[in-house]
């Protein structure tokens, strides 16, 4: 599934405004703080299963200090139909490695992977089709 730059741009800037909406966090200018952005993209159908996934998997996130911004499912474009997208902000590039490291050695969050991988997430060539970004926030945005 391949989707124009343009598009994953506009949709991550709107997952930020609408962050922005829900709560202002002020940092430092010169924070090492990074947003990584997920777009998760599902077998034909199966959106709502990983909804539901996540719906439980948030709790054993959370309980490593995640700082989820938000979770988003496509609303009334077919085009995205089949993905779940959510924002993570951190305190730094290596804290979200050391995190997330910690969150899949966790037997809990095993379990939710095994689930995502073996019956829900879409593979293209043996791969999981899911993108994921790190963006640092520029100098002028309000969200830092």
């Amino acid at each position: 599934m391949k989707m124009s730059a343009a598009a994953i741009v506009s949709f991550a800037a709107g997952c930020i405004l609408t962050a922005l909406v829900s709560a202002r966090v002020d940092a430092r200018a010169d924070s090492n703080r990074v947003f990584e952005l997920m777009i998760y993209h599902t077998r034909p159908g199966k959106g709502p299963a990983l909804e539901s996934l996540f719906r439980d998997a948030a709790k054993v996130i959370s309980k490593h200090g995640m700082d989820v911004v938000g979770f988003w499912v496509p609303e009334a474009d077919p085009a995205w139909a089949d993905t779940f997208v959510y924002l993570v902000a951190h305190p730094s590039l290596d804290d979200a490695r050391q995190r997330w490291d910690a969150i899949h050695a966790d037997p809990t969050m095993r379990a939710y992977i095994k689930e995502a991988s073996d019956n829900i997430i879409l593979r293209v060539d043996q791969k999981f089709q899911v993108d994921e970004v790190y963006m640092r926030p520029t100098d002028f945005s309000a969200m830092k």
